[in-house]
């Protein structure tokens, strides 16, 4: 059992190809929080509705630079849209990619035209830029908000399904892949789905509780318990799938399943059993189910909400890092299994990871700046 094939020795998809899933699945689960109060008016998310929007944009933005920086020639990917190539399933993320990305900018544009308009009567640089936003048309009316409220909902509406499909791509992507059976599953995408939208809401939270302290903003308890309530749901689901995926595999016992099982036992135990399972999804489930069914004090409330968020979003990244990188430890040969730990300053490193992720919570702090994302926001006594 410990022979591998030559091409199977080094882990070819490295940290930036388990990144771009993540980052990806925020993108889709911040936009599902927004589409709750704008498609389904669930109004106690009002306080975090525009931040959510922003969120997903900013993510959005950055969602492609991993495969970029793993790729050798990254220039060569405008060729998807210069050279179509409609039956390439890598090319598909270019095309679904880009039309989400216009359907969350439009959205933008209608949310935040009112707080655009304002800072383009103002004056300097940025009253320039606003003006350019806008077309320089600054025309607001009572007509004019009530337009862009229903052009919001009917995009929020058109970006849910969009959004699902952006990250649902990634699962499939892996799930087609029959050649290797821990990744050839038609739960797979279902799987990614459920799971970025947990991390999605699980970062929102996390954001909320940080900016709001450092500002000095009071908490809106309605809405963090809120997004307590749906982040329990939706992991309940999430982990639910990802048990049932291995579940299924194990009791078909098919020929693959003898390698499987090694793989889970011993190359992941540490990483997939005890990590992922036992510590970042049965501690946050208990934690989340306190909030939702127990009355307590808002202080206790909040820190149980704020650590099961921050658990959850490591448990969906190693969810990720077990997938991709998991996957790649098992020979084609079915008879032997590789090992990889990422360097920190190398091209595909620890260090640019952390960069890649870091630098789209600075780049919300410069929208804040330019419009705010969390007006009638009150601050403590």
């Amino acid at each position: 059992m410990d022979f591998v094939f030559p091409n199977d020795l080094n882990v070819t998809w490295s940290v930036m190809i388990v990144l771009y899933p993540y980052i990806t699945g925020l993108v889709a689960g911040a936009f599902i929080v927004s589409s709750l109060y704008h498609v389904f008016g669930r109004q106690e998310l009002k306080p975090v509705a525009r931040f959510s929007l922003a969120s997903a944009f900013v993510f959005l933005l950055f969602a492609p630079l991993p495969l970029l920086i793993h790729l050798g020639y990254p220039e060569r990917s405008f060729n998807i849209m210069i050279t179509p190539n409609f039956s390439s399933a890598m090319a598909g993320f270019g095309y679904i990619y880009t039309a989400y990305l216009i359907v969350v900018v439009m959205e933008i544009w209608f949310v935040m035209r009112g707080d655009f308009i304002k800072r383009a009567k103002g004056g300097g640089l940025w009253a320039l830029v606003a003006k350019v936003i806008l077309l320089f048309n600054l025309h607001e009316s009572d007509e004019t908000r009530r337009a862009d409220a229903r052009i919001t909902k009917i995009l929020a509406a058109i970006g849910i399904p969009m959004a699902c499909l952006l990250h649902g791509y990634v699962g499939f992507l892996f799930g087609s892949l029959k050649a290797n059976p821990w990744w050839s599953t038609p739960l797979m995408f279902v799987i990614f789905i459920f799971s970025a939208i947990v991390s999605g809401i699980a970062v929102l939270i996390f954001h909320y509780f940080i900016v709001s302290r450092i500002n000095r903003w009071r908490i809106d308890q309605p809405c963090v318990r809120s997004m307590g309530k749906y982040l329990w749901g939706f992991m309940i689901v999430a982990v639910s799938l990802e048990l049932l995926e291995v579940m299924s595999v194990a009791y078909k016992q098919t020929e693959e399943w003898e390698v499987i099982h090694d793989l889970i036992n011993h190359h992941l135990f540490y990483s997939y059993v005890v990590v992922q399972f036992l510590l970042l999804s049965v501690v946050p489930f208990g934690m989340l189910a306190t909030t939702a069914l127990v009355r307590m004090r808002d202080s206790i409330n909040n820190t149980l909400l704020w650590m099961a968020s921050t658990m959850l979003l490591g448990q969906v990244l190693l969810m990720r890092w077990n997938v991709v990188v998991g996957g790649q430890m098992l020979s084609k040969s079915m008879r032997g299994f590789t090992s990889y730990f990422p360097g920190i300053w190398e091209k595909e490193g620890i260090a640019v990871a952390v960069i890649v992720f870091t630098t789209p919570f600075f780049l919300l702090w410069l929208f804040h700046r330019f419009v705010p994302l969390f007006p009638g926001v009150e601050k403590k006594a």
